[in-house]
């Protein structure tokens, strides 16, 4: 028998956008996680953001936790159940790109939309929006925003909090906050929409979005680098950076035992380069002309092997090598399928420190008796490294002395336990690591003032 709640949204919005009972076995809670059912009072599927309003006001009334769905490739639990008694507002039918203007460089989205969907529709006018990572072709941009996503060209463009110029959303109580602007400069009082970026969905529903596109770049470049130390990785960064004038996009740092995993079988992409040195960096330059472009990238890279930075180059020539190159550091599944028991991790840290401290993680991870499989590898240009540690069990002592290890540094080292991936269920217990009481208190100041009754996705962040 359906519960009184679930009763009262039918007649709200309607039998047909509610899923409940043997309906939800078909659902789950991640991407990764599709053999697990979910466990919730009912699924809801609005069309609008007035939908997503009587939504919350019935919810906020009964005093209803509430848990927002989008793509579900969030990594800390965020889109997790607590005790299986909460109401899922599922994003999926709000999926429509509302407008794209050229000459204002902005896009109008629905939060559902897909993040590579995006993409595509701003390559067709000759545009282009940044935020690139693995996930992009199930990623929603709701969820982008509510986690402030980071991805492989943070470094030229920022995270998706710099390229999101308006927001709607509804708060808790079905309120409807509705900034949907064009414009980038705006000291118009307190920048309201940023509350809502990176909250992970405890302060309010995003439901539309105004997107910051830029001109699309007339050439793109890459090549794998292999270099023999971490000071010459960072050498290599500040060398490429200067001499590329700004248009050095992307640097990603992968270490030895993870460029095999990702470029052996079971992989089927074959390695750019021999496995000879501890250091793979994977850069991209965007430019302006494409052969002129092309020649000043080689240049460069010639001069830093004359100078010793770099030990060893592959360049991509054509449009099948770039494929090639980047799908290579975009499918993350190949080596994370050989972590059994898993644990992901994104931490940031000053770009000085980051060599010995994954040489140094790395180590005391492989002293603990079950873990079997450590792959780091990262942005490294914005100081954010990620960890797939596999293990032989899952008990939570065990979790918990993996954290340890790779957090527990971190306080000293000024950096953060999450870079790109947000808190959740997961990281909440140890965010007192980089974040201090007095910042920790505002936050729960700001979320009791928007969401008084604790229904959004209650017990993430903090309890």
């Amino acid at each position: 028998m359906a519960s009184k709640i679930v009763v009262e949204l039918e007649k709200k919005i309607g039998k047909t956008l509610i899923l409940t009972g043997e309906a939800l076995r078909q659902r789950y809670t991640h991407i990764w996680r599709m053999d697990q059912p979910l466990n919730a009072l009912a699924v809801l599927l609005p069309r609008t953001t007035s939908e997503v309003s009587e939504i919350l006001k019935i919810c906020h009334a009964h005093n209803q936790p509430v848990v927002v769905h989008g793509g579900l490739t969030n990594l800390v639990g965020s889109t997790e159940m607590t005790d299986g008694q909460e109401i899922v507002i599922s994003m999926e039918k709000m999926n429509k790109i509302e407008e794209i203007d050229p000459k204002s460089r902005t896009m109008t989205v629905q939060a559902g939309v897909i993040l590579e969907n995006v993409q595509k529709a701003a390559t067709k006018e000759n545009l282009l929006f940044p935020l690139n990572y693995g996930a992009k072709g199930s990623a929603q941009i709701g969820g982008a925003i509510s986690t402030n996503a980071g991805g492989l060209r943070v470094f030229r463009y920022g995270m998706t909090r710099n390229l999101v110029l308006g927001i709607e959303a509804v708060l808790a109580d079905g309120t409807v906050i509705s900034s949907l602007k064009k414009i980038i400069k705006d000291n118009s009082g307190y920048d309201i929409k940023q509350l809502f970026i990176g909250s992970e969905g405890t302060l309010g529903v995003v439901t539309k979005a105004v997107l910051k596109l830029v001109e699309a770049p007339k050439s793109r470049n890459s090549a794998w680098v292999g270099i023999q130390t971490y000071d010459k990785v960072v050498d290599f960064l500040k060398f490429m950076d200067s001499s590329l004038a700004g248009t050095l996009s992307g640097f990603e740092l992968v270490w030895n035992s993870t460029f095999k995993a990702m470029t052996s079988p079971p992989s089927l992409m074959k390695p750019p380069l021999p496995y000879d040195y501890p250091y793979y960096v994977l850069l991209e330059s965007l430019g302006s002309h494409q052969e002129r472009d092309l020649a000043a990238f080689q240049a460069l890279l010639e001069q830093a092997l004359e100078a010793e930075i770099i030990a060893d180059a592959a360049v991509a020539f054509t449009a099948s090598d770039l494929e090639w190159f980047w799908r290579i550091r975009e499918d993350v599944a190949v080596f994370i399928g050989q972590c059994e028991n898993d644990q992901q991790y994104d931490v940031s840290l000053p770009i000085p420190s980051i060599g010995q401290y994954v040489t140094e993680t790395v180590e005391k991870l492989y002293q603990i008796p079950e873990v079997n499989l450590v792959f780091p590898l990262g942005h490294v240009a914005d100081g954010n490294i990620h960890f797939s540690v596999g293990k032989t069990e899952q008990s939570k002592e065990l979790i918990a002395k993996v954290n340890e290890v790779i957090y527990q540094p971190l306080t000293a080292l000024g950096g953060s336990v999450s870079a790109e991936h947000g808190i959740g269920l997961d990281k909440k217990a140890y965010l007192p690591l980089c974040r201090t009481p007095e910042e920790l208190q505002l936050m729960k100041t700001l979320k009791l003032a928007m969401d008084p009754k604790g229904i959004l996705n209650r017990g993430k962040i903090f309890s």
